[in-house]
């Protein structure tokens, strides 16, 4: 489905969800869970092979969340997907719950890998996408990197393993808002050029911007199109974006929001408010 239009209410919906289960838990991060709805959005509503009856299909497309802490949007998505109740959403970060504040391939279905510790996601995508090309599988794998998660010196590793292997079934997103738990990254320790360093490390590098679908969906089919190296799509981004009181605002990088908050992003994004 290449519907942009189904695909932004879905987006809506993603982004409904995610406000709703932060207030109810009190608990976790929303600015980087709304600069990646669309990003997420076009990978499971359009573009990953997945069935969400069956998690574990040994086929299917995979995905690694290397930020974790940015949960919420991958439990929003994966519950719109059908992976589960959308009823578990407002257990996020409760005890017993299967969502808790980062990733847990063993308790959530749908979740392709524990994740939370920054930088190492990429290394375990390069994983799936050796063992994708060792038994003759045809599964692409998917990561969405945050942009101050760069500072980890084992992102820089997987990306040298990944253009030594010529991993071009590894495609990389890379979550380019800006901002992380500390301030402006360009300030506490700048990464720029970011796309000039993935080329170095033999990279195809592409650049959009990470809220248009029709910009992600031509990154996609010009990043399975290569051949020979793994491909990075910078896709510049805002944080919180569709709350304008969250957009751009290093405060709620993991920050809840109470409930006269939750209305009015609610109110904002365009969803019903609940009682």
């Amino acid at each position: 489905m290449r519907d942009f239009q189904e695909l932004k209410s879905i987006a809506t919906t993603i982004r409904k969800d995610i406000i709703n289960m932060l207030t109810e838990s009190a608990s976790g991060h929303p600015g980087g869970s709304l600069s990646a709805v669309e990003i997420l959005t076009a990978l499971y509503f359009s573009e990953m092979k997945v069935d969400p009856k069956n998690p574990r299909w040994e086929d299917r497309d995979r995905f690694v969340l290397c930020k974790g802490h940015a949960a919420p949007v991958l439990y929003a998505t994966l519950a719109e997907k059908g992976f589960f109740e959308k009823s578990h959403l407002m257990t996020l970060r409760k005890i017993n719950s299967i969502l808790q504040g980062h990733p847990n391939m063993n308790d959530t279905p749908g979740v392709d890998m524990s994740t939370g510790s920054l930088g190492q996601g990429l290394s375990v995508a390069n994983g799936m996408a050796l063992a994708s090309k060792l038994d003759n599988k045809d599964y692409r794998v998917f990561a969405l990197l945050g942009d101050g998660e760069l500072e980890e010196g084992q992102v820089w590793e997987a990306a040298m393993t990944a253009a030594h292997y010529k991993l071009d079934n590894v495609t990389a997103f890379l979550d380019h808002n800006g901002l992380q738990i500390d301030g402006r990254v360009t300030e506490v320790m700048n990464v720029e050029p970011v796309d000039e360093k993935f080329r170095a490390f033999g990279w195809h590098v592409i650049v959009i911007n990470g809220h248009s679908f029709e910009e992600i969906f031509k990154a996609i089919d010009e990043a399975k199109a290569t051949k020979g190296k793994p491909t990075i799509i910078i896709a510049n981004t805002v944080k919180g974006k569709g709350v304008s009181f969250m957009e751009n605002q290093v405060g709620w990088h993991g920050t809840a929001p109470n409930k006269e908050q939750c209305d009015k992003a609610i109110a904002e994004i365009g969803g019903e408010i609940n009682g």
